[in-house]
């Protein structure tokens, strides 16, 4: 269900969600077992985040008869923001491993916490489909929201955004910046550091995920 004061966002309760979050913001979590775990929640997320997908019926022989089966109606793309949604779009394609798969690399200026693109690309029918775009965390929302507009220049209708975790913050720049963007979270944890970081969050993704400092 959306929450009651952000309606475009989604705060998945699962049990097993819930578990392996736990896990994962568990600082003594090792990052061998924290890659697992983020690929296993992003699976989890993606279940949820795609339930009204469109559909389309044909039918299909089975080794005994011919059924009414259906398929999805348009392609995927999953599109990790570069290099921590790279642990999320694992995940995702384990569920979805005929998917296509674009990158869009940005990184936040530590100084004006303002997003600096460096690498975009995408399928050539990034938008024919549903994209489901994903990156760890939702801080103040700079980086999603320039990798929506890169989508959006792209012509993709349907953006969906998988994260671990989302600040208010970040909720409400997205809506400011795009109002037509899912967003499907575990946790909307309570606000930002005076850094950008948030509280009490998970530390860096990146560096957690990949072992560097």
């Amino acid at each position: 269900m959306p929450h009651p004061e952000h309606p475009n966002l989604h705060v998945l309760e699962h049990p097993l969600i819930q578990d392996k979050l736990a896990r994962i913001r568990d600082r003594k979590t090792k990052a061998g077992h924290f890659r697992s775990l983020v690929a296993e929640v992003a699976g989890l997320m993606v279940f949820q985040a795609s339930r009204d997908l469109p559909i389309r019926a044909e039918d299909v022989e089975t080794p005994l008869e011919t059924v009414r089966a259906f398929r999805l109606a348009a392609p995927v793309t999953i599109v990790p923001i570069l290099r921590a949604g790279m642990g999320l779009a694992d995940g995702v394609m384990s569920l979805m491993p005929e998917a296509s798969v674009g990158h869009i690399g940005l990184y936040r200026d530590e100084a004006s916490l303002d997003p600096v693109s460096y690498y975009i690309k995408l399928p050539e029918d990034v938008d024919k489909g549903p994209v489901f775009l994903v990156d760890p965390m939702l801080a103040t929302g700079g980086s999603a929201a320039a990798a929506v507009n890169v989508l959006r220049e792209h012509g993709c209708e349907d953006v969906r955004m998988i994260c671990l975790v989302a600040a208010p913050e970040g909720v409400r720049a997205m809506e400011a910046a795009d109002d037509r963007v899912l967003i499907y979270t575990a946790a909307l944890d309570r606000e930002l550091n005076d850094l950008g970081y948030i509280l009490p969050g998970l530390g860096d993704a990146g560096d957690r995920m990949f072992g560097t400092r």
